[in-house]
């Protein structure tokens, strides 16, 4: 699908209100225009480029944004808790275009069909060339989740993402969904394959028997002569939201102590900026800005959600900006500073949308996506079903893709309930869409994907439900310690999010009754973080829902089973 010239205009004049400066390429022809978009011009002396949660999609895809993505207590309405039209209100974005089709899920079948996929590596390396020609000295920097989150990843055990991250020129990472490798297998990456290319840093990793680093804890380096620091922040609650057993000698924690002490350190060997490269998630970012005195700004990742405006955040050493740029190789921030005297004296940020459609594919990044790709061809391209509806996962609650997994569950195995993990990744597919054995695996794929069948009381269904609901909307955000709420099917109930902590879930019902806290139940599962789940022989979990997919063969759009919300009414991340 290519845009029209008209199309194109309206895509430019939507670009020149939020700021991008490009209505001088109004009268140009296409080629022009599509060089345009993407010419942000350079502005002071220190350029970082930030990408983070690709979860492995080397190839151009369809996201869809979320619909509910609700903030509680003090964030309540703020950035990142806002959708739809209430964040394009917010952001100062137009309707109607391809920016509020990039932030939004709005109209997103009729959008995506208009402009198109976004994202690929190949399509990402021409914009980084692109970025880092008008901007010498420019680092890359990548906030982990790379590895993960595709078949050819798992498939090659991370191989296919590591060669592409070298490939496009990252200078600094950090990880979450890395670790799901094994601790020896991501030290063997860190200490092999990137010697010489790319610095993997996270303060908040150490060994648990002596405390010593993991990994460094920052790095330096000189921008066109300016010494700036960039200090890693791992997911703070990788050995809780994954499993233990994968990184049982090493500890992680969020550890504001340790970051103070690190960034005094780094600013008395010289450093003119610091620049944390976080997986904390959004919240938590912004409260450690709040707390952590002498970061210049945060680029952070882990929630996905694609912040179109910084957040300033004040605190006792002055301000801090607090960045988020979304997920799937959707996005690639911008961020330039300009030092003087030792000292920075303003910054610009941008968040730029990777449309495929208007980036040109780079042919050495291209070449490797094949050969990566070559082995595994027939197996990816498999058509297992049709989908009539729209399927996408990205919201606090269930998605259709969610909801498709969590039927397939309980139908295969004979379940009266089944969960679903609350993850954030996985690509969207539009209705008419084939679903390969691909794109399920970008649903599906990971290290402990096995599928379970369990018996569970109903008082235990009520407390895992708690449970999950408080680490998603803890008003502290420093309790909050995993994805979106975990999906859920058959399975009726309402949720309080603003709601004391096991006062959340209420009125659960199977079939129309109400859920009896002493009966048994069946309930169906997968990616059990427990250690004894590995060694259990369960079925994986690609091979349940493959199995209902091809006896489908058609799929008729989910009916989502998303709970009755209680005092939400008004939450602007509500849409």
């Amino acid at each position: 699908m290519s845009l029209s010239k008209r199309e194109f205009l309206q895509v430019l004049g939507a670009a020149s209100a939020a700021g991008m400066g490009l209505a001088r390429f109004g009268d140009a022809d296409a080629a022009t225009a599509e060089s345009g978009l993407y010419e942000l011009p350079r502005f002071g002396n220190v350029h970082l480029l930030h990408m983070t949660d690709c979860h492995a999609q080397l190839l151009p895809i369809h996201f869809r944004e979320p619909s509910v993505n609700l903030g509680v207590g003090a964030m309540a309405g703020q950035s990142p808790h806002q959708v739809g039209e209430q964040l394009l209100r917010a952001a100062g974005i137009r309707p109607g275009t391809a920016l509020a089709h990039a932030f939004t899920y709005i109209d997103f079948d009729k959008a995506a069909r208009r402009y198109g996929k976004v994202g690929g590596f190949a399509h990402l390396a021409t914009l980084v060339k692109r970025m880092k020609a008008s901007r010498p000295g420019a680092l890359l920097l990548d906030g982990g989740d790379t590895w993960q989150g595709s078949a050819t990843s798992l498939w090659t055990n991370a191989q296919d993402m590591v060669d592409a991250g070298k490939l496009l020129g990252v200078d600094v990472m950090t990880g979450h969904w890395e670790f799901t490798y094994g601790q020896q297998r991501v030290k063997d990456i860190v200490e092999k394959d990137f010697q010489g290319h790319i610095d993997f840093v996270a303060q908040n990793v150490k060994t648990t028997d002596f405390g010593d680093p993991v990994f460094k804890p920052y790095v330096m380096r000189q921008v066109n002569g300016v010494p700036i620091a960039i200090v890693g922040q791992a997911f703070p609650y990788t050995p809780i939201a994954n499993p233990r057993y994968m990184v049982s000698d090493w500890s992680f924690g969020i550890q504001d102590d340790n970051m103070q002490a690190v960034v005094d350190e780094a600013r008395a060997k010289g450093a003119q900026v610091v620049v944390l490269l976080s997986h904390n998630g959004m919240d938590v970012d912004l409260k450690m800005a709040s707390r952590v005195r002498g970061i210049d700004a945060i680029l952070g990742g882990h929630t996905h959600d694609g912040v179109p405006l910084p957040v300033r955040v004040a605190n006792a050493g002055g301000t801090t900006l607090v960045t988020n740029a979304g997920s799937n190789g959707k996005f690639l921030g911008v961020l330039d500073f300009d030092v003087k005297d030792g000292l920075v004296s303003d910054v610009r940020y941008k968040l730029l949308p990777v449309f495929s459609n208007m980036l040109r594919a780079d042919a050495e990044m291209q070449a490797l996506i094949d050969k990566v790709r070559a082995p595994f061809a027939g197996r990816l391209a498999e058509k297992l079903a049709v989908t009539d509806g729209l399927l996408y996962r990205r919201g606090n609650f269930n998605g259709s893709w969610d909801q498709l997994i969590v039927d397939a569950l309980m139908e295969v195995q004979g379940a009266e309930i089944a969960f679903s993990p609350g993850f954030r990744w996985g690509t969207s597919l539009l209705p008419g869409d084939v679903i390969t054995r691909e794109l399920m695996m970008d649903q599906l794929a990971t290290t402990y994907s096995y599928a379970t069948l369990t018996d569970m009381s109903g008082e235990m269904i009520k407390t895992v439900l708690e449970d999950v609901g408080d680490n998603l909307f803890n008003p502290d955000p420093y309790y909050q310690q995993g994805g979106d709420m975990v999906r859920v099917g058959g399975l009726s109930y309402a949720i309080a999010p603003a709601a004391a902590m096991g006062e959340r879930i209420r009125d659960l019902r199977l079939n129309g009754k109400p859920i009896d806290a002493g009966k048994t139940y069946k309930v169906a599962g997968w990616a059990p973080v427990a250690e004894q789940a590995r060694d259990a022989g369960n079925k994986q979990v690609w091979d349940v829902v493959e199995t209902w997919l091809k006896a489908k063969g058609r799929v008729t759009p989910r009916k989502l089973n998303a709970p009755r919300l209680i005092g939400m009414e008004r939450n602007p991340g509500l849409a």
